[in-house]
C-alpha cells in the first residue's frame, strides 16, 4: 500500500493513503489530516501503512472503546454467556469502564489509562475483586478486537490488578442445618422438601429450582441436573441450560432424601387435583403455588426467615452447598467425589475453596514424604 504526504497549510498536513480497488475497479483512499511537524505527519503515516501491513482496517482508528464495547457485547457476550452474566458485564462497563475511558479512541487505550482507572477504583473502595472483574471485561473485549483483526495488542495484559483474597470457607455445623431443617418439617413449610435436597446433595438455589419430574428417578435414587432457575433484572424469572458440561450431572440421594421427595411429589399431586384448571404445569418438583416458576428470592428469604427462628443470624441459603462438601469431606470422601457432586468445572477449583476441611491432609502427606526417604 502507498501513502503521501502533503501540506495544507501551515502545520496542516493530509496524508492520502491509497487502499487499493474495490469490486468495481473503483479506486479507494483513504484522507487523514494531521496537525503539527511534519515529522508527525510522517509518523502518523507509517502507523497507517503499518496497520494494513497487519491486515487491520484502517477505518477502525475512530472507533472509540465505548463503541467497542457495545459491539463486543452485542457480538460475543450475547450469544456465549448467560443473561446474569451479561446483565453484569453490562454493569460495570456503564458504571466504570465508559465514563472514564469510553471517550477514547480504542487504539489508543493505553495500559497506562486502564492502570490510572483501576488505581482510581480502589481508592473510590472498590473492593480488589470488583476491580478484577473490570480488568477482566476491558481485556476480554481486547482479546475478542485482536481476534477481528481490530487491533494488535491487548494493553490490560500490561497491568496487574489489585491482588484478591479468597476467605476461607466457613461452613455451618451440622447441629446449625438440622436445627433449621426439623424447624422446617415441624410447620410443614411447604420448601421444606428443597432445603432438604440442597443440604443433602450440595447443589445451587437455580438447580434445585429448576428440577422437573422426568429428572427425578427415586426407583433409583437419582437426580439430574440440566437447567437452573433464576432472576434477571431485565428479564425477570428465566430458565436456562446449564452453563457447562460439569454442571450438567447425575447425583446418588440418600434414602432418606428419596423419602422426602417421594412424599413432596404425593402431595404435589393432591394440590393440583384441588386447583384444577388454575394450576399451571411446568413439570417443576419445586414451583410457585400455582405451578409456575418459584421466584429464587422466595426460597432464600423462607431459609432466612427459618434461620432466624432458631437464633442464627446472617445465615445465607448457600451456606448449604459449603455444608455438603465439609461434610462429605471430612467424612472421607475424595476431593474428586466432591467436586462431581458439586458441578465444579475443575477438582482445583474445589481443592482452593475446601481443601483447608480435609482433616489431616497435610499430616499424611508429610508423613508419607518421611517415609519415602527413610526407604529410599
Amino acid at each position: 500500500m502507498n501513502g503521501s504526504i502533503r501540506s495544507r497549510g501551515k502545520g496542516t498536513w493530509e496524508l492520502t493513503v491509497d487502499l487499493g480497488r474495490d469490486a468495481n475497479g473503483q479506486r479507494r483512499r483513504k484522507f487523514v489530516n494531521v496537525k503539527g511537524t511534519k515529522s508527525k505527519a510522517q509518523q502518523k503515516l507509517r502507523e497507517l501503512l503499518s496497520l494494513d501491513d497487519k491486515g487491520i482496517p484502517i477505518d477502525t482508528q475512530k472507533m472509540t472503546l465505548n463503541q467497542w464495547l457495545a459491539k463486543w457485547l452485542s457480538d460475543y457476550v450475547a450469544p456465549k454467556l448467560r443473561q446474569k452474566s451479561q446483565e453484569r458485564y453490562e454493569g460495570l462497563i456503564r458504571n466504570h469502564i465508559v465514563p472514564s475511558l469510553g471517550n477514547i479512541e480504542l487504539t489508543k487505550v493505553t495500559p497506562s489509562d486502564i492502570q490510572a482507572l483501576e488505581a482510581r477504583l480502589l481508592a473510590n473502595g472498590m473492593a480488589p475483586k470488583g476491580i478484577e472483574s473490570v480488568h477482566n471485561v476491558i481485556s476480554g473485549a481486547f482479546k475478542y478486537a485482536i481476534r477481528m483483526e481490530i487491533v494488535w495488542r491487548n494493553p490490560a495484559k500490561a497491568v496487574s490488578p489489585p491482588k484478591t483474597t479468597r476467605k476461607e470457607v466457613e461452613p455451618p455445623v451440622i447441629s446449625w442445618v438440622k436445627g433449621i431443617l426439623k424447624l422446617a418439617e415441624a410447620e410443614h413449610h411447604p420448601l421444606f422438601p428443597c432445603l432438604h435436597l440442597i443440604a443433602y446433595t450440595g447443589i445451587r438455589r437455580g438447580e434445585a429450582l429448576g428440577l422437573r419430574h422426568q429428572d427425578l428417578d427415586l426407583e433409583h435414587g437419582t437426580v439430574s441436573i440440566v437447567q437452573t432457575i433464576s432472576r434477571s433484572v431485565q428479564k425477570g424469572i428465566i430458565v436456562e441450560t446449564t452453563k457447562s458440561t460439569a454442571g450438567r450431572r447425575v447425583l446418588d440421594i440418600d434414602d432418606m432424601t428419596v423419602k422426602v421427595l417421594r412424599a413432596h411429589v404425593g402431595g404435589q399431586l393432591l394440590d393440583r387435583a384441588e386447583l384444577g384448571n388454575a394450576y399451571q404445569d411446568t413439570g417443576l418438583v419445586f414451583p410457585g403455588l400455582l405451578g409456575g416458576t418459584l421466584n429464587p428470592m422466595k426460597l432464600t428469604r423462607a431459609f432466612q426467615g427459618l434461620a432466624k427462628k432458631e437464633g442464627i443470624r446472617g445465615a445465607r441459603l448457600h451456606n448449604l452447598r459449603h455444608f455438603h462438601a465439609s461434610v462429605m469431606l471430612q467424612s472421607g470422601a475424595s476431593l474428586l467425589l466432591v467436586s462431581k457432586r458439586l458441578g465444579h468445572a475443575s477438582i482445583a477449583t474445589t481443592g482452593d475453596i475446601y481443601g483447608h476441611l480435609l482433616p489431616g491432609w497435610q499430616k499424611e502427606a508429610a508423613n508419607n514424604f518421611a517415609k519415602a526417604m527413610e526407604e529410599g
